[in-house]
């Protein structure tokens, strides 16, 4: 088969789940246990599907490889972008962070006859293999002890538990101007950042939190509870008062401009946790969640809404 070989993954399973879709990949992969679990037999093993990317401007086809907590988009495959579309404008109205969709019947016909059932590969682009692991280096932050600049106005930011509509997220991103991709494409909330010399944590000195700098394994709500009480009883970084952060802290680390991992966010900070539970529920129903990949607050009303997490404390 033409599209396995090129992209060297010929000693995988070559076969393509046409049933897959992207909203059927948290129960399956992520929920991990859960009850689609007899459908991956093993961490190791790999399943292929095709799903549109919507995010970017010209909406494009793509291969993905997903496994228990693995995803890699392999390869961009060339369909006419008509078809493409065509299949993106028939999702509908869809939510704000529904922006990958599966494929039509239209674009499973022309895989089969163009990509599957021959062996030209010249429809099929390879995608770089980046390494999926973040070994965080330095920070190139100033650190802990150093003179703070004079113009520095701290920040109080809300701290506790909430439950919002979306109408007081957006309130609440235009009151802080923090960088909302959707919401408030122009805020800017300027941080001041410093290394605190552990290889842990981070502090920003205008809102007084400390950050994780690297976080938790993507999980559900209440097992993600569960393991910040065992980290507090470990005292992480030698503190014992760690907390899922409210949207509003989680919103104040966003950044304008994306950064060389590929999110919106300081360099300081690992990129293995892209979007992150925060300590918030939506009203009637659901949990926000804040996406560094994409650049904006979001909410679920799966099930079994789970994310990573980077923990914060606050600076006594």
């Amino acid at each position: 088969m033409g599209l396995f070989d090129k992209l060297n993954l010929a000693g995988n399973p070559t076969t393509v789940d046409w049933e897959m879709t992207p909203e059927y990949t948290f129960g399956t992969f992520e929920s991990w246990g859960g009850k689609d679990q007899e459908r991956v037999r093993s961490e190791k093993e790999r399943i292929y599907y095709f799903f549109i990317d919507a995010w970017v401007e010209a909406p494009k086809l793509c291969l993905m490889e997903r496994g228990v907590k693995h995803a890699r988009v392999v390869a961009e495959i060339l369909a006419p972008p008509d078809m493409v579309r065509r299949c993106v404008d028939n999702q509908g109205k869809v939510a704000l962070f529904e922006r990958t969709h599966a494929i039509d019947e239209d674009l499973k016909n022309w895989l089969l006859k163009n990509v599957i059932e021959t062996d030209d590969d010249s429809k099929v682009i390879p995608l770089e293999d980046k390494d999926s692991s973040d070994t965080m280096g330095p920070t190139g932050l100033p650190g802990a002890d150093e003179p703070l600049p004079g113009d520095i106005q701290p920040v109080d930011l809300p701290d506790s538990p909430a439950e919002m509509v979306e109408e007081e997220v957006a309130e609440l991103v235009k009151q802080f101007n923090f960088t909302d991709h959707e919401r408030n494409s122009g805020g800017e909330f300027v941080n001041y950042l410093v290394d605190n010399g552990d290889d842990l944590t981070v502090t920003d000195k205008v809102t007084g939190l400390m950050w994780q700098r690297s976080g938790l394994d993507i999980m559900s709500n209440r097992m993600a509870r569960r393991a910040i009480e065992k980290l507090n009883q470990e005292g992480f970084a030698g503190y014992s008062d760690w907390r899922m952060p409210t949207l509003p802290e989680a919103m104040s680390l966003m950044e304008q401009e994306m950064n060389a991992k590929d999110q919106f966010l300081h360099l300081a900070f690992s990129s293995d946790q892209p979007f992150i539970l925060v300590d918030a529920t939506r009203r009637p129903g659901g949990q926000w969640f804040v996406d560094y990949k994409h650049g904006r607050a979001y909410w679920s009303s799966g099930t079994i809404p789970g994310a990573f997490s980077r923990l914060c404390r606050k600076e006594k």
